[in-house]
């Protein structure tokens, strides 16, 4: 290599250096700041995790601390004071309110609060609808059926959590209003829906038989499709 080409080197050399330097000086704090955003995203999730920890911790004690009082009274009261951080806490621990006040005695300030909870647009759906019914099962008989039966059948829509609930208590109400058929149909449908369960099954096996709507029910296995080939087979063995 000649003196000239080691010269020409060592000056295209220089000027990526220089250009690289000028790069960093421009772009820089770009890379600086991507790695202080990361690592301060990083932290704040941590922290955002250890406080959201910490007040699980503590709605938990407090709830523990309430459900340790001696009478009923005491523990709604002790419901009452606890402060919840959420919409959801607040639904629990109104949820846990009411049952208190119910047991109490305290029906009207059970329903107060399960409607509270049941109105709350920032509850989520699932403790809205548990809310609405224990109201209206709370009640019972003290509210107008035709009201009852309206609100039930909110909660009996496709897609409601306590649908099968909810119509159970429409086929009690068709029953109180003297519509045994109206409430075996109810009832019938219940038992023909996949989200059954067995207790509820059970309860409305018990009512049809009381209504005199069957004797003894024995649930069909599903027939199975026939085929071509079995059509087949059938129209040769059984040719009339």
């Amino acid at each position: 290599m000649s003196d000239t080409d080691s010269f020409i080197d060592e000056v295209n050399e220089e000027v990526r250096r220089d250009r690289f330097y000028f790069m960093l000086k421009r772009y820089g704090w770009i890379a600086v700041l991507a790695v202080i955003l990361l690592v301060g995203g990083a932290a704040w999730n941590e922290y955002q995790k250890a406080q959201a920890r910490a007040e699980a911790e503590t709605l938990g004690d407090a709830m523990f601390a309430a459900l340790s009082a001696e009478d009923t009274a005491a523990r709604a009261a002790a419901f009452e004071e606890i402060e919840a951080t959420n919409p959801r806490a607040g639904a629990m621990l109104g949820l846990l309110t009411a049952a208190e006040q119910a047991e109490a005695g305290e029906n009207d300030a059970a329903v107060a609060t399960l409607n509270g909870i049941g109105l709350d647009a920032d509850v989520p759906a699932i403790y809205r609808e548990i809310a609405q019914f224990k109201a209206i099962t709370l009640q019972g008989s003290d509210m107008p059926a035709n009201e009852r039966r309206l609100a039930l059948e909110n909660l009996a829509q496709p897609g409601s959590s306590l649908r099968l609930l909810a119509q159970e208590q429409l086929a009690m109400i068709d029953i109180e209003e003297d519509a045994p058929e109206a409430a075996i149909e109810r009832y019938q449908g219940i038992l023909n829906d996949a989200d059954v369960t067995s207790d509820l099954q059970q309860r409305a096996l018990q009512v049809i038989v009381a209504l005199g709507g069957i004797r003894k029910w024995v649930p069909q296995p599903p027939r199975r499709k026939r085929t071509p080939c079995r059509r087949w087979m059938q129209t040769i063995t059984n040719p009339a």
